[in-house]
C-alpha cells in the first residue's frame, strides 16, 4: 500500500457531557460549531477536542482528584475533556484543596479571561491550576463511549467521551469562538428538532444518552455498561452503503445511510 493509500493516524481526543436534571427531564449542553471550523462545522455537538501537548504534563496527576485510578493516558484524556468542556462552556469540575464540593459558579465565572488563553494553548492546565489554586475533578467524569473515525476519511480522531453531572449552579454558555451558540436540552428532542444538524456519531450518543431519564441514571448506566470502541464500518445493501457499527456497543442493531457522516 503507498503512502498516498494509507489511513490517516488517529488523532486522541476528548468529548464531555455535562449533564443535570432540567425541566424536560435529563438535559445535556450542547454547542453549535462555528462554520468555519474544520470538523463538524454548523453542527450541534458536545464540548470536546483533541489533545493538548500540555494535557500531558506529568504534574496535572498532583494536581487532579482521582488521578491515582488512571494511567497516564487515561488521565491526560481526562484532562483534555474537562478542558475543552470549560474552554466552550465555562463550566468546570474542579475543587479547592481539600474542598468536598466543586467551586460555585460565581468561581467558575470569574476564572472566564482563561478560556481563550487555554484554546489557543497559550497556556495549559498545570499553570492555570496552580495560579488559581485549584484541583481537577478526574474522579467527576464517568467513561461512556470510544469512537474512531472510520478509515476513509481524510482527518480522523480516537474520541472518548465522558459524562459529568454539572457542578450545582454552573449554567454554561458557548465560547463565541469554535461555538456559536449553546443549548441545554434532552437528548431525544435534540435528535428531533430539525433545527439542528446532527452527526453521526453525536446521534447515536444522543440515543444511547436518551434512555436514562435522570443524571443519577445516566452515570449509573454509563458505570455499568463497558466500553466497547466503536469504528463503523460500510457495507451495500440494495445498492446503498450503509455505515454499521458493532451491536456490542450498546446502540443497537445501527444501519445508515452514508450521508449521515461528515466532517
Amino acid at each position: 500500500m503507498s503512502d498516498a493509500k494509507k489511513p490517516a493516524n488517529p488523532l486522541p481526543s476528548a468529548t464531555i457531557l455535562l449533564l443535570r436534571d432540567g425541566a424536560s427531564g435529563l438535559e445535556v449542553f450542547m454547542v453549535k460549531r462555528h462554520h468555519q471550523i474544520d470538523f463538524a462545522s454548523g453542527a450541534l455537538v458536545f464540548p470536546g477536542g483533541k489533545l493538548d501537548p500540555h494535557d500531558n504534563d506529568p504534574a496535572l496527576r498532583n494536581l487532579a482528584d482521582g488521578a491515582a485510578k488512571l494511567d497516564d493516558l487515561q488521565l491526560s484524556l481526562a484532562a483534555c475533556a474537562i478542558r475543552e468542556g470549560f474552554e466552550e462552556s465555562g463550566i468546570l469540575p474542579a475543587r479547592r484543596p481539600g474542598a468536598p464540593d466543586y467551586i460555585d459558579a460565581a468561581a467558575a465565572s470569574a476564572l472566564a479571561s482563561w478560556r481563550p488563553k487555554l484554546n489557543n494553548s497559550e497556556v495549559g492546565l498545570v499553570e492555570f491550576l496552580t495560579r488559581e489554586n485549584l484541583r481537577l475533578a478526574g474522579d467527576a467524569l464517568v467513561p461512556f463511549a470510544r469512537w474512531v473515525t472510520p478509515t476513509f476519511m481524510p482527518k480522523r480522531f480516537d474520541t472518548y467521551f465522558y459524562l459529568a453531572a454539572t457542578p450545582p449552579g454552573q449554567v454554561g454558555r458557548h465560547d463565541g469562538s469554535e461555538s456559536v451558540d449553546s443549548v441545554w436540552v434532552n437528548p431525544n428532542e435534540a435528535i428531533e428538532d430539525k433545527r439542528w444538524t446532527i452527526i453521526f456519531p453525536t446521534k447515536m450518543n444522543l440515543l444511547k444518552l436518551g434512555r436514562a431519564k435522570t443524571v443519577a441514571e445516566a452515570i449509573s448506566n454509563a458505570k455499568a455498561e463497558p466500553v466497547v470502541t466503536v469504528e463503523p464500518k460500510v457495507i451495500t445493501r440494495d445498492g446503498k452503503q450503509l455505515l454499521t457499527i458493532p451491536p456490542e456497543a450498546g446502540y443497537g442493531n445501527v444501519e445508515e445511510p452514508m450521508t449521515s457522516i461528515r466532517g
